[in-house]
Formats: structure tokens, C-alpha cells, sequence
């Protein structure tokens, strides 16, 4: 859609007005900080020791399922060697009697590895178990970390919320009031500086934030908002400091009112 004819000083004020909103969004975002972030992680963390838990316990499942299959064998092993047993009584032959007594031996020496297995998957199962204490002490710690900080987030969204939807709300209001070039420009400078200014007024015969000195005609160029100008070291739009300090009272009287 295109945009309504405006003036120079014009576009140079809304453009003003939209870096001072979106500076106040900045600062509402630097308020939250590192606090999303350090949610997402402790959440992370916290899904991993839940599913470290679950496999832990499955793995105790496990482990008795095992353990419960070695004594049924055991059981079955020992009701053989009866068996095998009372059959030596009537044997009509040493050759029978040693294939029992092979059978009977075999039995002994599975009841043997069986046991063997027990005493094996016991000494697993306690070491299951302390693995499990520690990693549900963890989750304890890091539950109620997650929750100090989520309550922390929350207080923050629900004081700051409101009054950053509003002012996104009128950034975009105020885009309508600038062609799309110097829209995209804005955002290009925005992204390339760390501190996130685009526009900055001129402050002690230098752009703002900077120290290199702008020439006495092009400070008067940009006095008379007849065009856009930015600095040549930065890339920054520049403002004159009547008009920011002008567009600055404006946007606090708004800010007051969000």
C-alpha cells in the first residue's frame, strides 16, 4: 500500500519517535534478560532427568523380571534333581545311573549360574536405586529452581506485557507513516549496530555515541530537515538535537500514559 505524501522533517520525526519506541522495547526486553533462555533450559534439564528417571525405573522392572525368572529356574532345576533322583533308584544299569547323575550335575551347576545372576542383579538394583535418589534430589533442586524463575519471569511479563504490546502496536503505526526504503533501511542499521540506535541526534557537534566530529555545514543540513542524512562513519540517520528533544517529550508524555 503505498504511503501518504509527508514532508522530510515529517518522515525525520516519525522515525525518531519509532527508535525511541523500539529503544523502550529494548529495554523491557534487557529488564526480562536472560530469563526466557534460562527457563528453556531448566526445563530442558528438567524433561531430561524426568526421562532419565523413567528409564531407570524400567530398568529396575527389568532387572526383577530377571531376577524372578533366575528362581523359577532355580525352583525348576531343583524339582529336576529330585526327580532325577528317585529315578537313580530304579536304574538297571551304570550307564543309566552316570547319564542321571550328568543330568543332576547339570542342574546343580544352572542353579549355581542362576544364583549367580541374583546376587548380580541385587548388586545392580542397589546401584539403580543410588543413582535414582541422586537424580530425583537433582530434579527436586531443579524443579524448584525452574519454579523460582518462572515465577520470576511471569511478575516481569505481567508488569511489562501490556505496555509492550501497546508499544509494538504503535511502532507499526508509526512505519505507516514512512516509505518502505527507509523502513528497511532503519531496520538494516538497527540489526548492524550492538546498542540497536539507527537514528541518533547530534550531541556536542558528533553523532550520538560517536566521537568523530560532523562538519559545521552538514550539522546545519541536518538543522534544516530538508533531507536524510546519515553519518558517514556509522551509517546512523541523523537528527538535530531541538528536534529530538522535542520527539523525546512527545514519546514520554506517551510512554506515561502505556
Amino acid at each position: 500500500m503505498a504511503k501518504k505524501e509527508v514532508t522530510v522533517e515529517q518522515k525525520l520525526r516519525a522515525l525518531y519517535d519509532l527508535q525511541l519506541i523500539d529503544s523502550r522495547v529494548d529495554e523491557i526486553k534487557n529488564v526480562r534478560g536472560e530469563l526466557p533462555l534460562e527457563v528453556e533450559d531448566l526445563e530442558d534439564e528438567v524433561a531430561g532427568l524426568n526421562k532419565r528417571l523413567e528409564k531407570l525405573n524400567n530398568d529396575l522392572d527389568t532387572i526383577d523380571e530377571g531376577t524372578k525368572s533366575k528362581k523359577n529356574l532355580i525352583e525348576e532345576a531343583k524339582s529336576l534333581i529330585k526327580k532325577y533322583g528317585e529315578q537313580q533308584k530304579n536304574v538297571r544299569n551304570n550307564r543309566e545311573y552316570n547319564s542321571l547323575s550328568k543330568e543332576i550335575e547339570f542342574q546343580e551347576l544352572e542353579i549355581q549360574l542362576a544364583e549367580k545372576h541374583i546376587k548380580e542383579h541385587k548388586a545392580q538394583i542397589i546401584q539403580k536405586n543410588e543413582i535414582i535418589n541422586q537424580t530425583k534430589s537433582k530434579l527436586a533442586e531443579r524443579n524448584e529452581h525452574l519454579a523460582h524463575k518462572k515465577g520470576e519471569l511471569d511478575s516481569i511479563l505481567a508488569e511489562t506485557e501490556k505496555e509492550e504490546e501497546a508499544l509494538l502496536a504503535k511502532s507499526l503505526d508509526f512505519q505507516k507513516e514512512i516509505e518502505d526504503r527507509l523502513i528497511n533501511a532503519y531496520k538494516r542499521i538497527r540489526n548492524n549496530v550492538k546498542n540497536g540506535l539507527a537514528v541518533v541526534p547530534i550531541e556536542r557537534g558528533a553523532s550520538g555515541g560517536s566521537f568523530f566530529t560532523i562538519p559545521p555545514q552538514v550539522q546545519m543540513e541536518i538543522a534544516s530537515r530538508k533531507k536524510i542524512i546519515t553519518d558517514e562513519h556509522s551509517g546512523r540517520i541523523l537528527v538535530d538535537q531541538e528536534l529530538a528533544r522535542e520527539e523525546k517529550e512527545k514519546m514520554n508524555a506517551l510512554f506515561s500514559k502505556l
